[in-house]
């Protein structure tokens, strides 16, 4: 099992735990990771120029399509995006045209036969919830688990194709096969409030607060994400706080911990109270 790596431009910058604990965990499963010379996603051209994003994404679909292989991304919003922009060049003929001959001043083709998954999807149906719960060694059993999936990652379905919009499941299911209990909590599908950040900062930071106190109230003690943004956001608000009111787990480092890899090896300080019984 083979995929292309597609780290986008923020979890190398920001949260390289993310980068870190997906390698580390896929590695560990058996998936071979490849590395090429990607470029930004296209996501903070989509206000600015549709050519300019398609092409951006387009360009990454090419080179993952040249090397033979399909695109794995642990990033929602990159995922949503190329997601979107192969639904544009599949349904506009002439954009298709300009991004063909843009691309070909680079020697490069995009013809549709890369996929682009997330690391939950290839977790969950890939590899399988029943070959995952088989490898588990240190069942992470009593931590009560909010997960927050994100918007891009399920919206719009018919562009994601990641789980039902409404009732998802899938991010439950494998906090589940990790031991922990994931907690139902009614905020579960808000938006994390990053996307408002830089026109309202003070409405994103009240999404943000109401959607940690509702996870709080629901008895959750982790936030757990499968989003840099999501998880940068959380993070954010509670920046000015030594004691956290939840603290913030990337789904990488809870199912690395429960297959009983060293926590270094997953970004994570040893000592944090959800390693325990974890190898250091």
């Amino acid at each position: 099992m083979k995929y292309a790596l597609f780290l986008g431009c923020k979890i190398p910058s920001r949260l390289p735990a993310y980068a870190a604990s997906t390698r580390t965990v896929l590695q560990h499963l058996g998936v071979t990771l490849v590395d090429l010379e990607f470029n930004c996603c296209g996501y903070p051209a989509r206000d600015v120029s549709r050519d300019a994003f398609v092409l951006a994404a387009a360009r990454n679909l090419a080179l993952a399509e040249r090397a033979g292989l399909d695109l794995l991304t642990p990033c929602a919003c990159c995922f949503g995006t190329l997601r979107h922009a192969i639904t544009f060049l599949d349904e506009d003929a002439a954009l298709r045209s300009r991004v063909t001959q843009a691309l070909a001043a680079e020697g490069l083709a995009w013809s549709g036969k890369a996929e682009v998954e997330h690391v939950l999807p290839v977790l969950a149906r890939v590899i399988g919830v029943d070959a995952l719960a088989a490898a588990v060694r240190v069942p992470r059993t009593g931590l009560r688990v909010a997960a927050q999936y994100g918007c891009h990652a399920l919206r719009p379905s018919n562009v994601a194709r990641f789980d039902n919009p409404m009732a998802p499941t899938i991010f439950e299911t494998l906090i589940r096969l990790t031991g922990a209990t994931p907690v139902e909590w009614p905020r579960r599908l808000d938006c994390c409030g990053d996307p408002l950040h830089g026109a309202n900062a003070p409405l994103s930071e009240q999404i943000t607060r109401a959607k940690i106190a509702d996870a709080l109230a629901s008895g959750a003690e982790v936030m757990c994400t499968a989003c840099p943004h999501c998880h940068l956001r959380f993070d954010g608000v509670q920046a000015d706080n030594t004691d956290p009111s939840i603290r913030t787990l990337l789904y990488t480092q809870l199912l690395g911990l429960a297959l009983g890899l060293p926590a270094k090896s997953l970004g994570l300080s040893k000592g944090m109270p959800w390693t325990n019984g974890s190898v250091p």
